[in-house]
């Protein structure tokens, strides 16, 4: 299988800095913001949102883990490392680093629904346009139009070697 470089390590980096911008800009008159990360890649784009923000923002930030099977997340509930306490009345930011049909944000959006947050934001690093559910994106660092049988993958393992691929 051929893989083609479509992000490398800066472009990552401006992505993301927009995306801290554009998160800030939205949320600038909230005293607090929740930045949450789906475990694996979604988890350290948060983190990477969650240390720009922290330099560029006044904003009392928090950073969770939310866990859950993203092969079949219906089996199993997803749970988060936040207690109930810190959503009341709070905008979360949900992270994913590829936006593909929709699957995982929408069973990690569940663990908000019956809880009483302000808004739901979702933030993705790729979004490829294949939707299956009802899911969109908020904030976008690349948008690209794949086939179905092609594949994104994000590469978060090496400090400053950071790349996404289209495989």
């Amino acid at each position: 299988m051929s893989k083609t470089q479509i992000l490398n390590t800066l472009q990552i980096a401006q992505k993301l800095n927009r995306l801290a911008y554009e998160v800030y800009e939205t949320n600038f008159n909230e005293k607090e913001l929740l930045i949450v990360g789906i475990e694996g890649n979604g988890y350290k784009v948060a983190d990477q949102i969650y240390d720009r923000l922290q330099k560029i923002s006044k904003l009392k930030l928090h950073l969770g883990k939310i866990t859950l099977n993203k092969e079949k997340p219906w089996e199993g509930e997803p749970t988060i490392n936040f207690a109930e306490k810190l959503f009341i009345n709070k905008n979360v930011i949900l992270v994913d680093d590829v936006l593909n049909s929709g699957k995982t944000l929408m069973y990690a959006v569940k663990l908000f629904l019956d809880k009483p947050v302000k808004r739901i934001h979702t933030l993705v690093l790729v979004d490829r346009s294949h939707h299956r559910f009802p899911v969109k994106a908020d904030f976008v660092g690349l948008s690209l139009s794949t086939t179905l049988q092609e594949h994104i993958a994000a590469d978060f393992s090496k400090k400053n070697k950071e790349a996404v691929y289209l495989m």
